[in-house]
């Protein structure tokens, strides 16, 4: 009985690990998405050009009154994404394998499933040996994928040729349904616009993620019990 008593607790506290059953995913803290986990890139260092401080024009400035761009860590610039994206494939295999072979001999002494003459004492014998194994495939894939979005992103670092690695990370929360869109990746200053803003597509190892959690995304996935089960059986 008390072996009984402490699984149901373990399934009872599994099953409240999860958002609040009753308020709903809360939102994440700001600036915790700012982060990006990376390896090192293999980029050259550049040495930069020595500043003239008796002018007053900027090196590092594009327009001389003005300076929309983002350039340094900390910046803010809006990422827009038009994802419009269609796959079809359609693969078929087949596969067949026919073999046969035979054998026959013969011997002084004949020995279990051979034929015995008892006159002379020979025996003879034979064996054959036949397989076939057929092997038939068929598979398709047809996507289609539209997302518009725009979302602002953070510089999070300058790499030491001039690109920039930036990060972001958007929430909404409608009737206790919280969609998140996450971009992170490296952009070049030349690819960002005078309105600073830049396309996707122009982002370099970019990361773009859009979900959500809640209880609609809760009920159109199997029960965690379902997936360790899933996991667990390989029939």
């Amino acid at each position: 009985m008390k072996k009984i008593c402490t699984i149901a607790v373990l399934l009872v506290m599994g099953g409240c690990s999860h958002d609040n059953i009753i308020t709903g995913p809360e939102l994440s803290p700001v600036g915790e998405g700012i982060v990006v986990n990376r390896q090192p890139l293999p980029v050259s260092f550049v040495e930069p050009e020595p500043k003239t401080f008796q002018s007053l024009w900027s090196g590092n400035k594009q327009v001389l009154f003005t300076d929309r761009k983002a350039r340094q860590v900390g910046d803010v610039i809006t990422v827009n994404i038009q994802i419009n994206d269609k796959a079809q494939f359609d693969n078929q295999s087949d596969r067949s394998r026919d073999s046969k072979s035979d054998l026959s001999f013969g011997g002084f002494l004949g020995f279990g499933g051979f034929n015995v003459e008892k006159e002379s004492g020979e025996g003879s014998g034979g064996l054959n040996v036949a397989s076939k194994t057929s092997t038939k495939g068929e598979g398709s894939i047809d996507r289609s994928e539209k997302l518009r979005l725009s979302i602002a992103a953070l510089v999070t670092e300058e790499l030491p040729n001039g690109n920039l690695m930036i990060s972001g990370s958007q929430e909404v929360k409608v009737n206790n349904e919280v969609r998140v869109l996450n971009i992170a990746g490296i952009v070049r200053l030349s690819d960002i616009s005078t309105d600073n803003s830049v396309s996707y597509d122009k982002i370099a190892e970019a990361r773009i993620s859009y979900g959500g959690r809640g209880r609609i995304s809760d009920m159109q996935q199997p029960a965690w019990g379902q997936r360790i089960y899933d996991k667990v059986v390989p029939f």
